[in-house]
């Protein structure tokens, strides 16, 4: 079996170093890259199956990279920082980050956590190949394509798949932790969060107003569900 690529974007040669050993010994190979530029470079010729991208690096910041890196590529990232920050974690969220780790972390949870990332891009929810259509949407989950009121909607791979695990059961209730389930795995490490600022994604991309929705629901205190009317 191939050893998954793994790309670590850090300005700090202890840290690097010491990733880059850790790794290298749970048999991931590593590549390294200094400054956003470089790890933008380094993302095409490398193409890694995951990113772990530092916000603070000396260029350009991690957020802009992974803004840049969105607008044509569906790798997994993982932002690192020194600040555990929400705003930061909202916005590296938001901008399509997979999970975000607080420094100094557990090299040993770093691993856990990469491989709960990659699993969860390997599979998805579990789904059938129907096509589900829906009054001005329709979701191909075979060719993994989005179209709202007769326009394509790009979706990165999570905003996807959570769509989908969403559409799939119309007028269920999912709670947030029950969504981290079916989309990021059983042993996704990061917060409930996340499910709201991908959920306020798709509701951007889908021109879905959350206070009179088409598609996506908020059930206050619980979670959220589909309310698409079938076609």
């Amino acid at each position: 079996m191939t050893s998954h690529r793994i790309l670590i974007v850090d300005d700090e040669p202890e840290l690097r170093s010491m990733l880059r050993q850790y790794l290298t010994r749970e048999g991931f190979d590593v590549a390294e890259a200094v400054t956003g530029r470089e790890a933008l470079d380094a993302a095409k010729r490398f193409e890694p199956d995951l990113l772990l991208l530092d916000v603070g690096l000396p260029d350009i910041d991690g957020f802009e990279v992974l803004r840049t890196l969105r607008s044509t590529s569906d790798t997994p990232v993982i932002m690192l920082t020194a600040r555990d920050d929400e705003i930061d974690r909202v916005v590296g969220l938001s901008v399509g980050a997979d999970d975000y780790v607080v420094k100094p972390f557990s090299p040993r949870e770093l691993v856990a956590r990469i491989q709960a990332v990659l699993r969860r891009g390997a599979g998805g929810p579990r789904s059938t190949d129907e096509t589900l259509r829906f009054t001005d949407l329709t979701i191909d989950p075979i060719a993994r394509e989005v179209t709202c009121d007769d326009e394509t909607v790009e979706l990165s791979a999570l905003e996807f798949d959570l769509l989908i695990a969403l559409a799939q059961g119309p007028n269920r209730v999912f709670t947030r932790d029950q969504l981290l389930e079916r989309v990021w795995g059983w042993d996704y490490f990061g917060v409930d969060r996340v499910v709201d600022v991908h959920v306020g994604n798709i509701r951007k991309m889908l021109g879905d107003d959350p206070s009179e929705p088409r598609f996506i629901a908020t059930v206050r205190g619980v979670g959220y569900k589909f309310v698409g009317d079938p076609e």
